[in-house]
């Protein structure tokens, strides 16, 4: 099952890669953040692929990578070791009676539990690879 099934709101991500998103291996994150309004865990990273056929705009404007900000609502529990400057983790999303989010990195190892998980950003932008 696709970590898409966990969103409440996965349509954007669905639409945008046709129904098959790519896995969460290897993405490089950005920002991980907590505040104290749902609480609310905020995790911001690229996917690790390009949809084959992007929306004409992004298509347009030269763009290469997919963004992402996951935010978690409802946290309950959290850990957080390590962390770094610059990340290339994998993220395992997954529902059961609560969202459970897994971020594994050499450096860096996050597990949250939370009510809800939802996209409250979705972008992109030219990633210059040099």
């Amino acid at each position: 099952m696709s970590w898409t099934s966990a969103l409440n709101n996965p349509h954007g991500i669905d639409a945008i890669y046709h129904g098959s998103p790519p896995e969460l291996n290897g993405v490089h994150v950005h920002e991980v953040a907590l505040h104290q309004d749902g609480p609310t865990l905020k995790l911001r990273f690229d996917l690790p692929i390009y949809p084959s056929q992007p929306p004409g705009k992004w298509a347009a404007q030269g763009f290469n990578t997919v963004q992402v900000e996951i935010s978690l609502s409802g946290v309950r529990d959290i850990t957080l070791d390590g962390f770094g400057t610059n990340i290339v983790a994998d993220v395992s999303l997954t529902k059961k009676n609560d969202i459970t989010v897994v971020v594994t990195s050499p450096e860096t190892r996050l597990k949250a539990t939370s009510d809800f998980a939802f996209i409250s950003q979705l972008s992109a932008y030219a990633n210059d690879p040099t």
